[in-house]
């Protein structure tokens, strides 16, 4: 899975980290602005079922599936411990409508998922300093293509976000960064012309691994 990716990733940043004298990082402190850039999986993981518009069993299930694309993230510390932060991103998505005998692709779209949270870090001085946080995020669908004679509509809206990740603190203003948010969000999906519909439930984990720098 792709997902192998960002474990491997964050192995390797560990690594690295394990390997820097902790006098030569700087502590986070009020005023900083982190900059992080990563590799992010994006991995759905709701399978709802697709019914007609009148609400009548198909015996068909959506399925999304996941996307690994890079992703940057800008962080602002109101104080030695509370941060904002905005991650940007954009993700392809196949959307396929699954059976008992039934594997068929529905639509390819791109989703713009921008999260603003609110974080607490809990030991900013300290060389690996981990911390959580809360938000919102909005999806934005766009672009892609349509399959096999289908006319997916999907609507966009805003959803809620989890948080936790740790800061590894390398030399000088440079640090390795984990990250890890689930996404609550769910949407509707409508095809007038095949006469179906489906509650999408996305509910993504949003898995992180990159660098960031501190300005």
């Amino acid at each position: 899975m792709k997902t192998m990716y960002v474990v491997t990733a964050a192995l390797a940043g560990l690594a690295m980290a394990t390997q820097v004298q902790a006098q030569t990082f700087q502590p986070k402190a009020k005023g900083d602005v982190v900059l992080n850039v990563r590799i992010t999986d994006v991995s759905p993981t709701g399978t709802d079922p697709i019914t007609t518009l009148a609400g009548g069993a198909t015996g068909l299930r959506a399925d999304v599936g996941y996307d690994l694309m890079p992703t940057i993230g800008v962080t602002y510390f109101l104080s030695d411990h509370v941060a904002v932060e905005a991650i940007a991103g954009t993700t392809q998505h196949t959307v396929r409508a699954k059976g008992p005998a039934t594997d068929v692709k529905v639509k390819d779209t791109w989703v713009l998922p921008p999260i603003v949270s609110l974080q607490y870090h809990f030991a900013p001085a300290s060389q690996v300093s981990p911390y959580v946080g809360a938000g919102v995020n909005y999806m934005l669908f766009y672009g892609g293509d349509n399959k096999n004679g289908f006319n997916l509509k999907i609507d966009d809206g805003f959803g809620a976000a989890l948080q936790a990740g740790v800061d590894v603190a390398l030399r000088d203003s440079w640090s390795i960064n984990l990250d890890a948010k689930k996404v609550f969000f769910e949407t509707d999906a409508v095809d007038r012309a095949r006469g179906i519909k489906t509650k999408v439930t996305l509910n993504p984990w949003v898995l992180s691994a990159g660098v960031g720098r501190r300005f």
